[in-house]
């Protein structure tokens, strides 16, 4: 469970939750997040160590947790997770689509491979999810989708064309699939992290000139951390966010 997140959310308690990259880094803290608020939580990621250990660990803490080793590219895997959790846990009547892959790349070493293999892991899979997860919230009379993009696009940051496409497009997905999804009360939000301090971020991006751009971009002096993430998802898919829908929440300390 998680000692860092101070508000409590009684419309959580009981409710399922799809997390996917939940294993490790944002995902692993929103993971611990909903367990602490007493939900049920079935995550997939790549990372199987990581993946079996959180989930262990959050049982013996009394959560109903379970992980599935899966490649969130592979959408039939992904579907079939999904209705595996379903089945164990009850319906998902909140996903939130994190998972997501920054390596950097050069564009004139791209191939059409390549490319599609980065949409495939930044971008594809949120629809796919969003599609095995939305006919459930509608039987379920609602639902909260929460889905990641990423403040790098709309700063203007080179070096992972791939990336940067995807994350803008996830923002035009979720006011498509939040027109769509609104008559059935299932509401559709997108969440734009700036530079979070993840283990992999700063195992290998975080050196000293990238501290130096931190401290004069942002307003607010200190670091952004995993839960800070968590925090606004949680709200998010509370009740509290009840007509929140179809809008961007920035979580980058005011970069932007």
């Amino acid at each position: 469970m998680s000692d860092n997140l101070h508000s409590t959310y009684p419309s959580l308690a009981g409710r399922t939750v799809f997390v996917s990259g939940g294993a490790s880094g944002i995902g692993e803290a929103i993971v611990r997040a909903f367990a602490g608020q007493g939900a049920k939580v079935g995550f997939v990621d790549i990372l199987d160590t990581e993946g079996r250990a959180l989930a262990d660990e959050l049982a013996g803490q009394g959560a109903a947790a379970r992980f599935e080793l899966v490649d969130i590219t592979d959408a039939a895997a992904l579907k079939a997770a999904i209705e595996r959790i379903a089945a164990a846990l009850g319906p998902v009547t909140i996903l939130i689509n994190n998972a997501a892959n920054d390596t950097r790349h050069d564009w004139q070493s791209e191939t059409p491979e390549s490319f599609d293999g980065r949409l495939a892991v930044n971008l594809k899979h949120q629809f796919f999810a969003i599609q095995a997860v939305a006919p459930g919230m509608i039987a379920a009379g609602g639902g909260s989708i929460v889905n990641f993009g990423s403040i790098s696009w709309r700063i203007g940051m080179g070096g992972m064309p791939g990336y940067t496409a995807s994350k803008a497009a996830i923002e035009a997905l979720t006011r498509s699939f939040a027109r769509d999804l609104g008559p059935y009360r299932i509401r559709v939000n997108c969440v734009l992290p700036g530079w979070v301090m993840t283990r992999r971020q700063l195992e290998l991006w975080v050196d000293d000139n990238a501290a130096r751009t931190i401290k004069e971009r942002q307003c607010l002096p200190d670091r952004i951390q995993p839960d800070d993430l968590a925090r606004m998802v949680l709200f998010l898919a509370s009740d509290e966010s009840r007509m929140c829908t179809s809008q961007n929440f920035v979580v980058d300390g005011g970069w932007l």
